[in-house]
């Protein structure tokens, strides 16, 4: 083959990788949508219910035995709380990312200070994480080490990878 072939078919290959990695992204943030809007619907109903804690409960089981099973478990008991409780943490659905996932969502729903949740939101988008990168900075502590380090550039460098904890 020519070299121009050579580039003609490295361009066409580079167009079909982009476009599944893309479509793929939208395929997640349509799903990441769904069930914040899933989490709307049953926030809004536990809101006309007279007991809440009890109605709540028993609504997230209800609404799961009738969607389980025509849509499998991803509509589980488990998580339609998760839908819930994303919507309440993340009540607008603007601020959503489409660069993170349903699952790096459900990551950032268990972290419970606001501060905190919103720099590793920031992070991972600016980074690029992954759900196993973002896990693996929450669980090594980065934003308490960013809060007591007095070199906060080079603890970000290391969770960005640019260093190893050795250098900093």
């Amino acid at each position: 083959m020519s070299v121009s072939r050579n580039t003609l078919i490295a361009d066409i290959k580079e167009i079909i990788v982009s476009s599944r990695d893309r479509a793929i992204r939208q395929v997640d943030h349509e799903r990441t949508l769904m069930y914040w809007r899933i989490g709307q619907r049953i926030y809004e109903e536990e809101q006309q219910g007279k007991d809440r804690a009890d109605y709540g409960e028993y609504l997230t089981s209800m609404v799961a035995e009738q969607l389980a099973p025509d849509y499998g478990s991803g509509f589980s008991k488990r998580q339609i709380e998760l839908s819930r409780q994303f919507f309440r943490t993340f009540p607008i659905a603007n601020t959503l990312y489409s660069q993170l996932s349903w699952s790096q969502y459900k990551v950032l729903v268990r972290i419970d200070s606001q501060d905190k949740r919103d720099f590793y939101v920031a992070e991972a988008v600016k980074n690029n994480w992954t759900v196993r990168q973002l896990e693996r900075q929450i669980n090594s502590s980065l934003w308490e080490r960013l809060l007591l380090s007095n070199d906060r550039q080079d603890v970000l460098a290391v969770a960005r990878d640019e260093k190893l904890p050795s250098d900093a």
